[in-house]
């Protein structure tokens, strides 16, 4: 299976990527010469990884009967500071609202994520270290 994505330079410093007939502009803050008409890259990479756990996660609880009244993935990313920037870590926080929730099921859906079937933390855990807590929230 591969996957092809087209990311077309859309002037100054924004490109314009078509992922699944969706659209995501990307671009510069105004101070490195962008006008700051999308998200930069790097917070991409981990509004992807939330994402992918995330879909994930409520899928396993929708199949264990658990259900959750909101559900919130924090990620903190560590950036070094010389060129070029990248991610030392990312720390996910699972935040969970619901009644009486049962906090091992919680946790074992977030396991089976992270070690079984999120193919992005499966890639990023090759070259980061990645962490996760759990908050929860009872109605």
């Amino acid at each position: 299976m591969k996957d092809v994505i087209n990311v077309k330079w859309a002037g100054d410093m924004a490109f314009e990527a078509s992922i699944d007939e969706h659209r995501i502009l990307f671009d510069a803050a105004s101070a490195v010469g962008g006008k700051n008409l999308g998200p930069r890259p790097k917070p991409l990479l981990m509004a992807s990884l939330a994402g992918c756990t995330g879909m994930d996660v409520i899928s396993i609880l929708k199949k264990m009967k658990v259900e959750v009244a909101a559900f919130n993935i924090r990620t903190e990313g560590q950036l070094t500071d010389e060129h070029p920037k990248q991610f030392t870590s990312i720390h996910l926080v699972y935040e969970f609202t619901g009644k009486n929730l049962p906090v091992d099921k919680l946790k074992h859906a977030i396991e089976l994520s992270q070690e079984k079937y999120c193919g992005v933390s499966a890639t990023l855990k090759k070259v980061i270290d990645i962490s996760y807590e759990i908050k929860v929230t009872d109605l």
